[in-house]
């Protein structure tokens, strides 16, 4: 009995006396740690400055996390805005900054903050298709393309719904023509309704008034950020407004959504 606890005893000690042995040799150094198999620590989100929420709609789209908008949505007409100290501050950390070509101030927003940012021109257009090239650009900038590819399925989802639903609303079942200004164009297409003229960004001339009275539309499709009043008087066109700009949330798809709301309660009134 004694000799069997000597026995037991012995292999323990073995066992452990292997086990330090094993542990100390195989240590990793922080070089080995690196190139063992398994879960690696993701690359740095990128820190993304933009000038409004409609390029913070696209860069969210696009899987970017940390967005920072510098334009208040207070603000009607973003390109008169007058930056603050604490947007120089929000750009100086940041790794890009968005904007848009009708926004000057972006390229002067960088300069004086000193950013070392990349400075990435956005195509501001709620068409379905010139969204998702951007969104496709974004993602890739970002480092974030599994993400944009998987917002762009739920678009498309989504896009085709609000269309069907928006046509099943048509007037008698026609197809309704419509004028529209040159940034609201994408809301005719997400109502399958027949362009017939379009005007802006300028004030409507009188020769380009009687033009389009001319084509008889029956909606006008005015942008709620850019608005020159009543665009047709007295024609009988029923005008709506369209707004292109996300709330604070940066969902892109409220946009849509709402465009759509407002075409339904137009054509069902028409």
């Amino acid at each position: 009995m004694a000799r069997t606890r000597v026995r037991i005893t012995s292999l323990l000690a073995l066992s452990a006396a292997l086990f330090l042995t094993a542990a100390c040799g195989n240590d990793p150094s922080p070089q080995d740690t690196k190139s063992e198999a398994g879960p690696q620590p993701q690359a740095k989100k990128p820190v993304v400055v933009v000038t409004t929420t409609w390029e913070g709609a696209f860069a969210k789209a696009a899987g970017a996390e940390d967005v920072k908008v510098i334009v208040p949505q207070s603000v009607h007409h973003a390109p008169d805005y007058d930056p603050k100290p604490s947007d120089l501050a929000a750009v100086a950390k940041a790794d890009f900054v968005l904007y848009a070509p009708f926004e000057p101030y972006a390229a002067k927003i960088k300069e004086a903050a000193g950013s070392k940012a990349k400075l990435v021109e956005v195509n501001l257009d709620n068409d379905p298709d010139k969204v998702k090239a951007e969104v496709d650009k974004l993602g890739t900038l970002f480092g974030t393309a599994d993400a944009a590819t998987r917002w762009k399925t739920g678009f498309d989802t989504e896009y085709a719904k609000l269309n069907k639903e928006v046509q099943a609303g048509w007037p008698g079942g026609r197809s309704p023509s419509v004028v529209t200004q040159v940034f609201t164009a994408w809301s005719a297409k997400l109502a399958g309704a027949t362009p017939v003229g379009m005007y802006g960004p300028e004030a409507v001339t009188p020769a380009q008034l009687a033009e389009l009275a001319a084509k008889k539309p029956e909606l006008v499709l005015d942008n709620a950020h850019m608005s020159t009043g009543t665009v047709l008087p007295d024609s009988g066109a029923k005008q709506l407004k369209i707004v292109n700009y996300p709330g604070a949330d940066l969902d892109l798809l409220t946009v849509y959504r709402n465009a759509a709301t407002e075409l339904k309660k137009a054509m069902g009134a028409s």
